[in-house]
């Protein structure tokens, strides 16, 4: 299939998207790894798409404040090939390969995969496990919101109609910073049916401050609380005991519910080793 027709605008600058995003049914196209499938599909018509590759200052990575900042341009080769990323938000670089396939890779943008929120995506979850925050600019201006408060719903995000992702901020990794990642697909390259970024700090031979988050389980990606506690104080089967909590899947095309809990028991058992072997 062919899109419907739309408009085409390039935008100068940061302001200057902001304002086209003031056009009725307009939306921003950077990547375009996911926006262009749903236009060829017509699931997205829009009237006026505003190409923001030109928008400069969207496309770094820096090491600032403790955190590491990623622009929202950035491609996803480029955050795998990052050796700041290897070394200062490792778990993004577990996720990377992962992502699509090499040619996705190639033009995918972080802010692009973050702010579609597909429910199956990587990188939200990595966020979630890593208390990212996000940098937003619209017409009031510029706002922070941390990643547990940015993805809503399905496919549905804290940026408002007339908002840009410019940024994302994860604090960097030192010394007792422990990660770990596993996801199950059908495929390399496909959307995971189930998968599991985590994150934690080493407290001796153990853990602390455990965070897992899930992605493919849910509308969102979502932090399963209860095994976190549960993996700190009392090992990974009371933490996969504790996931009957946490997570509560629907049946869908690709595995019932019941082949989902199972998946994210064993992905829980994998990444608590990752954790503890590195601890």
């Amino acid at each position: 299939m062919k899109p419907a027709p739309f408009g085409y605008a390039k935008a100068r600058s940061l302001s200057h998207a902001i304002e086209l995003l003031g056009t009725d049914d307009a939306k921003l196209l950077a990547g375009g790894q996911s926006l262009i499938a749903a236009l060829n599909m017509r699931l997205s018509r829009p009237a006026l798409l505003i190409d923001i590759n030109s928008v400069a200052g969207l496309d770094t990575i820096e090491l600032a404040d403790g955190h590491v900042e990623i622009g929202a341009l950035v491609r996803h080769v480029q955050a795998e090939r990052s050796a700041q990323i290897a070394r200062h938000a490792p778990l993004i670089a577990l996720a990377m390969p992962h992502i699509g396939h090499p040619a996705i890779r190639n033009r995918g943008t972080l802010g692009g995969s973050i702010a579609y929120a597909d429910p199956a995506a990587e990188l939200p979850a990595c966020l979630l496990a890593l208390g990212a925050e996000l940098d937003i600019a619209g017409p009031g201006g510029e706002r922070r919101v941390f990643a547990e408060n940015f993805f809503r719903s399905l496919f549905e995000t804290a940026l408002g109609p007339r908002d840009v992702l410019t940024r994302i901020r994860i604090p960097a990794a030192d010394a007792n910073t422990r990660v770990a990642f596993a996801e199950f697909a059908r495929r390399q390259g496909d959307y995971a049916l189930v998968g599991l970024a985590a994150c934690a700090r080493a407290k001796g031979k153990n853990l602390d401050d455990v965070r897992l988050a899930y992605f493919g389980v849910g509308p969102t990606a979502q932090r399963a609380r209860h095994a976190e506690a549960a993996l700190a104080q009392r090992g990974h089967e009371e933490a996969i005991r504790a996931l009957r909590t946490d997570l509560h899947p629907d049946d869908d095309l690709h595995a019932p519910a019941a082949v989902k809990m199972h998946l994210a028991g064993v992905l829980l058992r994998r990444v608590s080793t990752q954790l503890e072997q590195r601890a």
